[in-house]
């Protein structure tokens, strides 16, 4: 290990010089389409900055499109200190700057429909170049769908710039995308990781190790698995998370990202770093901690603050605020933390990779169940090992423990990230907004474009939308000739989970029509997720809103009962939701709200957010619904402040 411990260190400055990979992609995406797959931090940002700078210099358009909200926020920031912030528009439903720039920025979801307005009004995207980052969202379980439909609406004109470090078939896909877009999609390929990888071992007795040697697992580590077997209790005694971090930072295997398996485990490990020795003053941290809490004053009561400053270890999970991962993500990026406890959501989009990421699981939670790590994930956790520029070499550490397969880690270090099949569906939102350009004809062929059907997939995509189209038409959303009807048109613009039950609410009257905070709490049910209701305090519940929540699943529930005696799914409707959508649009204080329900801060914060993105759609109606538009514009306003919102611009 001697040897491999003296290559830790930063590397010699030097001044940039582009890799031929980047110089290819360039060249490619002037002419056609293009696929870059490389490693993370490779320099994949480099390639779309430039060609949105050749198209930009050009007069040109671009729009960067990204799965996440706060990854197209920071590329917001980014790309306004680069090319000039009267440049550069954000549109992400939650926020939306500068939409006329010619550089947008914005999530999948308001690209998509932007591509279903244009098709409606027979217009052409005033766009000249589109960039997917994160392609491989393509084959995401639910939310690959508005990939494949951004890749077979988008004008043939517009060329299309897809960037990932982790797609198995990206031959399969250029193919798919040349077949069907009539043009050439060039791939891209770069296997060489900027900042090698070296896989390590915490033996239980508390030595750094090789995880293998010569593709096998070191000796020790293949003793320890013999000798776990054989251990009717499963494992060694485990050090807790300080010990390890102590033994890290003796070895300079710091900064690291722990990936956990929960919330409560990030949260948890926290109280275990109490032991660590504090960290001499540093200037720099202190001036960096206090401009961002200036920018942030009510993160000064957040209760993980002090183990961030005594100890510069964090917590960064989906049920925490967004303020507070900003600011983590900021602190660990600027090099003040020694340690961050994430679940394995921070792999994919936030780019803050560190010297080492520990591993204490083999299987991931895939959102519905426990199942071994897949080689899309592994790649994209292992892939925020080493920070180029700044590191000569990264590291994994794999930590024994109960879900822990080194086996399976072994075989993941080269196994290729997986192929991506389609994940295209209809739904009643499809289907509407597609009749509004299309006949059943055309809608076949654009299925027939899809990379479901390329793949010889046994989707019933044709079946499935003929089952939707006749139930639209069974609720007059659709007339016998297949066009959409009054009612069909406005209800397109309902672009949302649960487009019908809404619509249905808007036209037999269901929602108030004078009380803003009432209009945002009846919303809360349709966007919520969550399998189970939580028991509220009746003291603390309006009558008022019992009354209209009761009158409102009254009103739907025939329509509810149609919808499930024809197959289709219907979320039920929790009361929870409402009751604290209805206190916080009335001003009630937030960690009140939390510690009487017990929800975590980033799930109330979701639903916040999912909420008024609801009520955005609401306020589109303006033209056959004026009065319920201006009332949501208002019950967004009641319900979009701090915590849930805040200033992003750096």
């Amino acid at each position: 290990m001697k040897g491999v411990f003296k290559r830790i260190g930063k590397p010699p400055e030097s001044g940039f010089v582009p890799d031929e990979f980047q110089l290819q992609a360039l060249e490619a995406i002037k002419k056609n389409d293009c696929l870059v797959m490389a490693p993370t931090g490779s320099g994949k940002t480099w390639i779309a900055e430039q060609a949105i700078l050749s198209v930009f210099r050009a007069g040109g358009r671009c729009w960067y499109a990204s799965p996440l909200k706060a990854l197209s926020n920071a590329k917001w920031v980014e790309f306004s200190q680069n090319f000039g912030a009267q440049h550069v528009g954000i549109l992400t439903g939650d926020t939306k700057e500068n939409p006329d720039a010619p550089i947008i920025v914005g999530t999948t979801e308001i690209l998509r429909n932007q591509l279903y307005d244009v098709m409606k009004e027979g217009e052409n995207l005033r766009c000249d170049l589109v960039i997917l980052d994160e392609a491989h969202y393509l084959g995401d379980r639910d939310r690959g769908v508005v990939w494949e439909e951004i890749m077979i609406y988008l004008p043939v004109r517009v060329n299309l710039l897809l960037l990932s470090a982790t797609i198995g078939n990206g031959d399969e896909i250029a193919a798919w995308l040349s077949s069907h877009r009539n043009k050439n999609c060039t791939v891209i390929r770069e296997e060489k990781r900027p900042v090698p990888l070296f896989p390590l071992f915490l033996h239980p007795s508390g030595r750094i190790m090789p995880l293998m040697e010569n593709r096998k697992l070191y000796g020790k580590v293949a003793e320890y698995i013999v000798a776990r077997k054989t251990r009717r209790s499963g494992s060694f005694a485990s050090l807790h998370f300080g010990e390890i971090i102590n033994l890290m930072e003796g070895y300079a295997l710091l900064p690291a990202i722990f990936f956990l398996k929960s919330r409560a485990e990030c949260d948890a490990a926290l109280k275990s770093c109490a032991g660590l020795a504090e960290r001499c003053a540093d200037e720099r941290f202190y001036y960096d901690l206090e401009e961002l809490l200036s920018r942030f004053p009510f993160l000064r009561q957040h209760r993980q603050l002090s183990f961030l400053i005594d100890y510069r270890v964090a917590s960064h999970h989906g049920g925490q605020l967004p303020a507070w991962k900003f600011f983590v993500e900021n602190m660990m990026k600027k090099g003040h933390l020694r340690a961050i406890f994430a679940t394995s959501t921070v792999a994919a989009g936030v780019n803050y990779p560190a010297r080492t990421i520990v591993l204490f699981n083999s299987d991931l939670f895939n959102g519905h169940e426990f199942c071994p790590m897949s080689g899309t994930e592994f790649h994209q956790m292992t892939g925020r090992a080493g920070r180029r520029g700044l590191d000569n070499i990264g590291f994994m550490l794999a930590v024994p423990g109960r879900f822990m397969d080194l086996s399976h880690i072994r075989k993941s270090l080269f196994q290729p990230p997986d192929e991506i099949l389609s994940q295209i569906r209809s739904d009643f939102s499809m289907v509407l907004n597609l009749l509004l350009s299309q006949t059943p004809e055309t809608i076949r062929d654009i299925f027939e474009k899809s990379l479901a059907s390329y793949q010889h997939q046994n989707l019933n995509l044709w079946k499935e939308f003929l089952r939707h189209l006749e139930f639209l038409k069974a609720e007059g959303f659709v007339d016998d000739q297949d066009r959409l009807t009054e009612n069909g048109i406005w209800a397109s613009k309902l672009r949302l989970d649960q487009p019908l039950l809404i619509a249905e609410g808007l036209r037999a009257g269901g929602f108030p029509s004078a009380d803003e905070k009432l209009l945002a709490a009846l919303i809360a049910p349709f966007v919520n997720d969550h399998d189970q209701e939580i028991l509220m305090d009746k003291r603390f519940i309006s009558r008022k809103l019992r009354r209209a929540f009761t009158r409102l699943v009254t009103m739907l529930g025939p329509l509810t009962e149609r919808m499930k005696a024809a197959g289709f799914p219907v979320q039920p409707l929790y009361f929870w939701t409402s009751a604290v959508v209805y206190e916080w649009a009335s001003g009630e204080d937030w960690d009140e709200i939390i510690k009487r329900t017990g929800i975590a801060d980033g799930e109330l914060s979701m639903l916040v957010l999912r909420v008024a993105d609801n009520l955005r759609q609401i306020v589109s109606l303006r033209d056959t619904h004026p009065e319920m538009a201006h009332l949501a514009a208002r019950a967004r306003d009641a319900i979009l402040r701090e915590p849930v919102v805040f200033e992003w611009e750096g």
